[in-house]
């Protein structure tokens, strides 16, 4: 017999044991559980209400949301603008930052984004707000300065970095950060067509 209909008749024949040895008189003629005497099949009859509730079992709570974990360790390497590694228990742990995108290596302003994050990270101790994995297995994360700084803002807001809408679709914050350094022409938005990097990668539908 299945685990669960067992359960599920232990319970029930539970309740109808309580309710004959331990109901309390009750206004209208039955006990505190609203069951009442049965004359003709003897034992209690007691409301629809209370063996559909032991029917259905223990229920099922919903899925907890997610939350972003957090790590502190030392920038040991700089990959590239948006992707470097920290120590984490003791292994460098590869990150890649999350909801911005720079330029590849040999694209225009590659190189600079890559200078301009080992500069503000490069052997020095910061924080990473971790959002799971991507399809590298590389940790997506928010890396913050020893400031306090957000290094993934500071990208954007310096004219090295695109807003990645497909990872952080509703950061407002670096949709802001990438219109300003558009309307200013930091950086890549010098070039009145610069290619986001996830066309320079592989040509995708939109892409020039």
């Amino acid at each position: 017999m299945p685990r669960r209909l067992i359960y599920l008749l232990l319970l029930a024949i539970l309740a109808l044991f309580l309710a004959s040895t331990t109901a309390q008189p009750h206004g209208g003629g039955g006990d505190r559980y609203g069951c009442r005497p049965d004359g003709k099949q003897g034992g209690h009859r007691c409301p629809q209400g209370l063996l559909a509730a032991l029917q259905q079992g223990p229920s099922k709570s919903a899925d907890p949301p997610t939350i972003a974990g957090e790590f502190s360790g030392k920038v040991v390497r700089v990959i590239e603008g948006d992707t470097l590694e920290v120590i984490h228990r003791g292994v460098a742990e590869r990150v890649r930052l999350n909801g911005i995108d720079c330029p590849e290596r040999g694209q225009a302003y590659g190189s600079h984004a890559k200078k301009f994050t080992s500069q503000r990270v490069f052997g020095k101790q910061v924080t990473v707000k971790t959002y799971g994995l991507d399809k590298g297995r590389r940790t997506m994360g928010e890396v913050i300065l020893p400031g306090g700084m957000s290094l993934n803002r500071e990208l954007v807001k310096a004219g090295l970095a695109w807003w990645n809408r497909k990872s952080a679709p509703q950061d407002e914050t670096l949709k802001r950060l990438e219109e300003e350094a558009r309307n200013k022409k930091r950086g890549l938005w010098a070039d009145p067509t610069p290619v986001p990097p996830w066309c320079y990668r592989n040509r995708q539908e939109g892409c020039p």
